[in-house]
């Protein structure tokens, strides 16, 4: 017997509504339900004091480098006297501000137009991104999902997103004797199980047609429909600019590679992996690697141009983290702390299965003619 949380009557009423739920419905309740979803509800998500850690949370050099990208697009859009930034999912508004604390520090004709919008599915974080972003009254404003998504919101500039795509709701899927088969999310003698039946919709074997995937007999894998949806809202609010996405995960090939056998799903809880979604509900986090492929390939179909998709660690050399690291050592910290915050940098840009190649970035442009961004620069290795 699991320990049950509030979610657990919901989600338990819904079922005895509904039936069975597909693993999306399951997992958008279990991350959004209002007032007690995992990033809906009150507690630190992020850090030691959290479930996890992302670049945000390592050192203020990965929003100050990512500064310095879009202070390039900026440039690559001729210096337009007005420039917005939109940041999706924004959390405690950190890498807003780190982005925006270089950009006010070192780019002054671009900061003087600068406006920052944050798409935010939580009202509560309102208040927590106001006190971070501080130094920055009167450019900043907030658009809920809905707003964001409506058609009417459009602008210039550069969207960017840390860590928003893996934690959009997923279909689960297996490669069955009889063919492809969703797997759903029901109940069993009061708790919750997995069950096999047709697939919810066509479009999840359309997804797969498309990348050109077949699974092997037995396989699982996550299909994100969310995610292209995504994408298309973005591209929607995008006059002219860039979108900048950074996730974990992998283009289709070697998402779906056979050696997956079970998918990607994972969940984290206090700094540990666990592979049960069906604990701790609205408690714990539940992510799948991303689909680079898709959202690389819907954004063509969009109108969206490919500028560069990689590793992170090769983005963050190309576009300024040495600097970042003389500009430290340059400082009148402590050789002590010197060392420390050079260990701490390292987890960005370790290759080696750290967050450095863990994770992607993809950006792609509208509207701009043959931009030159830094990470385009060749780096060795």
């Amino acid at each position: 017997m699991t320990e049950k949380t509030p979610l657990n009557v919901i989600i338990a009423d819904r079922m005895a509504r509904q039936g069975r739920l597909t693993f999306a419905a399951f997992m958008e309740a279990c991350l959004y339900e209002p007032g007690l979803g995992y990033y809906t509800s009150a507690g630190r998500k992020v850090g030691a004091e959290g479930d996890f850690y992302t670049s945000i949370s390592v050192h203020a050099a990965f929003g100050r480098v990512i500064a310095r990208e879009i202070a390039q697009m900026w440039r690559c859009m001729d210096s337009p006297a007005d420039f917005t930034l939109v940041e999706c999912g924004a959390g405690n508004g950190r890498l807003a501000c780190d982005i925006m604390d270089y950009l006010k520090e070192r780019e002054a004709a671009l900061y003087a137009g600068l406006a920052l919008v944050l798409v935010e599915r939580e009202p509560s974080l309102e208040e927590a991104q106001t006190a971070m972003l501080a130094g920055h009254n009167g450019r900043v404003r907030w658009l809920s999902p809905e707003a964001f998504g409506a058609g009417d919101f459009r602008f210039r500039g550069c969207l960017y997103s840390n860590e928003l795509i893996d934690a959009l709701p997923v279909h689960r899927v297996v490669q069955s004797e009889s063919g492809l088969e969703e797997i759903y999310v029901t109940l069993g003698d009061g708790e919750l199980a997995e069950v096999t039946g047709p697939l919810s919709t066509p479009a999840i074997a359309e997804h797969l047609r498309r990348l050109g995937i077949e699974l092997h007999p037995g396989q699982q894998a996550e299909v994100n429909l969310a995610g292209p949806e995504w994408l298309a809202s973005a591209s929607r609010a995008l006059e002219s600019g860039f979108i900048l996405t950074i996730d974990y995960g992998f283009p289709a090939t070697e998402l779906y590679a056979p050696h997956r056998s079970r998918g990607t799903l994972l969940c984290y809880h206090r700094h540990q992996v666990e592979e049960n979604p069906y604990v701790r509900l609205g408690q714990q986090d539940i992510t799948a690697h991303v689909d680079f492929t898709s959202l690389m390939r819907r954004g063509e179909e969009l109108g969206l141009q490919p500028v560069w998709f990689g590793e992170q660690y090769r983005f963050l050399l190309a576009a300024g983290i040495i600097e970042e690291i003389e500009e430290i050592e340059r400082s009148d910290v402590s050789g002590e702390e010197k060392l420390r915050l050079r260990l701490t940098l390292k987890k960005l840009i370790v290759p080696d299965g750290g967050m450095g190649d863990t994770f992607r970035v993809l950006i792609q442009s509208r509207g701009v003619a043959a931009p030159r961004l830094l990470c385009q620069r060749g780096i060795a290795g």
